[in-house]
C-alpha cells in the first residue's frame, strides 16, 4: 500500500511540475525501414483533431496523380484537417533530380507558412526524411527552423534514414523496425487500405 502512495505522489508532483512548463509541444520522429511511420503518425493527427484542435500534413514524396490515398480521402471528411500532397511520386532512381529537388523545396516553403499561420496544434511533414536523405532538402535548414519552430506546435517528421542531428533535436524518436513483410515473403504488392 505504501508502494501505491508513493507512485501516486510521485505522479501528482510530475503533474504539478508539467503544468510548470510552458510549451508542452514536442518535435517528434518516426524513421526506420519498417512499415507504419506513416500510419503512425497520422494516428497522432486523428488524436489532435479528436481534441478539437486543427492539424495539417504536408507530403513530401506522394504525388496528387499516383494513388487516391487513403489519408487523402479521411481529410477530406474533415474541415479541421488540411493536407498539402506535393512530391513527384517515390524517386529512388529519379531521372530528373532537379525537378524533385524544387518540389520538395516547394514542399518546405508550404511547410513553414503552415507552421508559421498559428491554426494548427500538429504539422505531420510526411517523408520529409526522405527528402533529406536524398539531398533534396539540407537538412541544416530543417534543423534551423526546427529549433525555433513556434510555441505549441507539435511536429512530426516520417521516413526512412533519419540523420543523427535530427535524431538530436527530437523529443520523441521511433524506429519501425522491419521483421517480415508481404512484400518478400509473399510477392504481394502494396494493398489498398493497408498501404494506400
Amino acid at each position: 500500500m505504501d508502494t501505491d502512495r508513493k507512485v501516486k505522489s510521485e505522479i501528482a508532483e510530475k503533474r504539478k511540475l508539467q503544468k510548470e512548463i510552458e510549451d508542452k509541444s514536442i518535435i517528434i520522429v518516426h524513421t526506420g525501414d519498417g512499415k507504419g511511420k506513416t500510419t503512425a503518425a497520422f494516428g497522432i493527427v486523428m488524436r489532435t483533431l479528436a481534441h478539437g484542435w486543427k492539424a495539417a500534413i504536408v507530403q513530401f514524396m506522394k504525388s496528387p496523380s499516383d494513388y487516391q490515398y487513403g489519408e487523402a480521402k479521411i481529410a477530406e471528411k474533415f474541415d479541421s484537417l488540411d493536407m498539402f500532397t506535393m512530391g513527384a511520386g517515390f524517386t529512388w532512381d529519379t531521372n530528373n533530380p532537379e525537378q524533385d529537388r524544387k518540389l520538395a523545396l516547394q514542399a518546405w516553403q508550404k511547410a513553414i507558412e503552415v507552421m508559421n499561420s498559428g491554426q494548427y496544434k500538429t504539422v505531420m511533414l510526411d517523408e520529409i526524411l526522405y527528402a533529406i536523405h536524398y539531398k533534396f532538402l539540407d537538412e541544416e535548414m530543417v534543423i534551423r527552423y526546427l529549433r525555433s519552430k513556434p510555441s505549441g506546435l507539435n511536429i512530426i517528421l516520417t521516413g526512412r534514414n533519419a540523420g543523427q542531428a535530427i535524431i538530436n533535436i527530437a523529443d520523441l524518436v521511433t524506429e519501425m523496425k522491419n521483421i517480415k513483410h508481404p512484400y518478400k515473403e509473399k510477392n504481394l504488392l502494396a494493398q489498398k487500405g493497408i498501404d494506400w
